[in-house]
């Protein structure tokens, strides 16, 4: 069977193409594509006109390739800017009518779940806890979790795209301006500081996203690990994410444009998440970093073959 997996996040859309067979997939094809569904009014609780169309023209182009790839079934699902956006029903109908997908808009619960599960198949998780962090452009997803439990999981609505419009930044970000996002972090992760006191995990490990642009940006400017296809867990030196974090945070947007390795579509997120990865690293006094190339697709793919959910429609 060869199956599509989209991933309508909010700051970015992706698509998976897999054959399937005897429970275990291959990948075939995969791509992204920027919509920013959150840009301007994410925090005032509906997808603006310009937006809204780019996520459509998105998924006509995901629908080109899955008929080039002859994909016999598509499941979709929709995060949280579809699911906090007053429009965001009229978006999943108009993807419906125009391009014959459904997209299922699962909640904050259902996506920390599937990024376990994502993580889970591509980290090699042991009987510690470990730290799972999921920066998204509406909701940030924290999971406490081994190789085998889930202890703690909660969505946060402190995406990258909420706190970058919630936060307007000087160019480059002021120690002001960052001291008032790391307070409104303290503030709203409380849920996370009280989990940690009983569940204590040895090491933060990131999901995809921007810990994928940390791995590029530290081969690029620091000649460290390329990210390959081939290779789904990455070992992060502290050192070196550090400089990272330096180069990021003290530069302005046309100096980040050449830094090496940043992609395009985080020359405005990264600032954000490269700061709340340091929040967490240090509120948590963490010493070990890693990554996973694997994140809310994957996870729910293997979920599917497992046949453990039917919260999601397949077409």
């Amino acid at each position: 069977m060869r199956l599509a997996v989209i991933d309508c996040g909010t700051n970015t859309f992706n698509l998976l193409v897999i054959d399937l067979l005897h429970g275990v997939y291959t990948k075939i094809y995969s791509t992204r594509i920027s919509v920013k569904l959150g840009e301007e009014t994410i925090n005032k609780g509906f997808i603006a006109e310009v937006p809204f169309n780019r996520g459509l023209e998105a998924i006509k182009t995901f629908r080109q390739e899955i008929k080039k790839y002859e994909a016999e079934k598509v499941f979709a699902l929709g995060t949280a800017a579809i699911r906090d956006a007053k429009n965001g029903t009229d978006f999943v109908k108009q993807v419906k009518e125009q391009y014959d997908i459904d997209i299922t808009v699962i909640d904050g619960n259902r996506e920390a779940e599937f990024i376990y599960f994502g993580v889970r198949e591509a980290v090699k998780l042991t009987d510690e806890i470990s730290l799972l962090m999921d920066i998204g452009g509406g909701s940030n997803e924290f999971i406490l979790a081994n190789k085998q439990t889930v202890f703690w999981k909660q969505s946060f609505r402190i995406g990258a795209a909420r706190l970058l419009e919630k936060f307007p930044a000087s160019n480059p970000i002021t120690k002001h301006e960052t001291d008032n996002i790391n307070a409104y972090l303290t503030s709203q992760l409380q849920p996370l500081f009280e989990a940690v006191k009983k569940f204590p995990p040895v090491e933060l490990v990131g999901s995809s996203g921007a810990f994928d642009s940390v791995i590029e940006m530290i081969n690029g400017e620091l000649n460290g690990e390329p990210l390959v296809d081939t290779k789904t867990e990455y070992n992060i030196n502290l050192n070196d994410y550090s400089k990272i974090y330096q180069l990021a945070v003290n530069s302005t947007v046309e100096q980040r444009k050449k830094i090496k390795g940043l992609v395009p579509m985080r020359f405005d997120m990264i600032v954000i998440s490269c700061l709340m990865i340091d929040f967490i690293l240090n509120n948590l006094h963490l010493t070990r970093l890693r990554a996973s190339t694997y994140s809310l697709k994957e996870g729910a793919l293997i979920d599917f073959i497992n046949q453990s959910s039917s919260n999601y429609q397949i077409n």
